[in-house]
C-alpha cells in the first residue's frame, strides 16, 4: 500500500478507536480480551515476554541503529526515521494522558499501548524502507516479518495483561500513520540545498521555468 492510503486507513482507524474508547464501549474489548487469555498457557506467556521486547523502546534505540547501518534508503534521510522514533512515544504519551484511560489491571493508562506504538512505527518504517531492496524476495520476506512482529507485539500487550485489546489497536494504528506520514516526507525529493520541496511527487523531478528573452511576448 502506497504510505499516503495507509495514513488516511490508519489515522481513521485509530480516531474511530479513540472514539468508542471515550464513549464508553467495551463489549468487544472484554469478548476479544477473554478470548486472547482463554489461549495464555505458561507457553505462550513465556513466548510473549520475549515477543514483548520488540515493541520495548531500548530495544527499538539500538534496533534503528542498524536499521540505517543496514539499508542505505534509510541513511539517505536518516533524520525522518530517528524524527520518527522520538515523535512516536511523545504522541503516545500525549494521547495517553488526553484519553486517560485506566489498564485493565494494575495502575496506569492504557490508550493507546506504548508498546504496541513503537512497535508499529519501527516496522512500519522496515515495512516502507524494505522496498528499497533489489531482490523481490528479500524485500517480502522483510515485509513479512515486520508484519508479523507487529502483530505479535500486541497480541503479546493484551495476553500479559498490560492493555485492553483496543488499547493495542490504537497504539498499532498510530505507529503506523507516524511510519506512513514518514515515509512520506523521506520521498520527497531534495531541492537545491538538500531540504524536502513540499508540495513536489516522489520521483517526479521539478522542470524550471524558462524565462522569455526581452522584447519578447508569451503565446496565450
Amino acid at each position: 500500500m502506497h504510505p499516503r492510503g495507509l495514513l488516511i486507513v490508519s489515522t481513521a482507524c485509530f480516531l474511530a478507536t479513540a472514539a468508542a474508547v471515550l464513549l464508553g464501549v467495551t463489549a468487544v474489548d472484554t469478548a476479544a480480551r477473554d478470548l486472547l487469555l482463554a489461549h495464555a498457557t505458561p507457553a505462550v506467556v513465556a513466548l510473549m515476554r520475549v515477543v514483548n521486547l520488540a515493541g520495548d523502546r531500548w530495544v527499538l534505540a539500538p534496533a534503528v541503529l542498524v536499521l540505517l547501518l543496514a539499508l542505505p534508503e534509510a541513511r539517505r534521510r536518516w533524520w525522518v526515521w530517528v524524527g520518527l522514533m522520538v515523535t512516536a512515544p511523545a504522541m503516545e504519551g500525549l494521547l495517553k494522558e488526553l484519553v486517560a484511560r485506566p489498564r485493565p489491571e494494575g495502575a496506569g493508562l492504557g490508550f493507546p499501548s506504548g508498546h504496541a506504538t513503537a512497535a508499529a512505527a519501527f516496522f512500519g518504517a522496515v515495512i516502507f524502507l524494505a522496498g528499497s531492496l533489489r531482490r523481490r524476495a528479500a524485500c517480502l520476506a522483510l515485509r513479512a516479518a515486520a508484519l508479523t512482529l507487529i502483530v505479535l507485539v500486541a497480541g503479546a500487550r493484551v495476553i500479559l495483561r498490560a492493555h485492553w485489546p483496543s488499547d493495542v489497536v490504537g497504539g498499532v494504528a498510530l505507529g503506523l500513520a507516524l511510519a506512513s506520514a514518514a515515509a512520506l516526507l523521506a520521498a520527497q525529493p531534495p531541492g537545491r540545498d538538500g531540504t524536502a520541496v513540499p508540495g513536489a511527487r516522489p520521483g517526479v523531478p521539478r522542470v524550471p521555468r524558462r524565462r522569455a528573452p526581452p522584447g519578447s511576448t508569451d503565446s496565450p
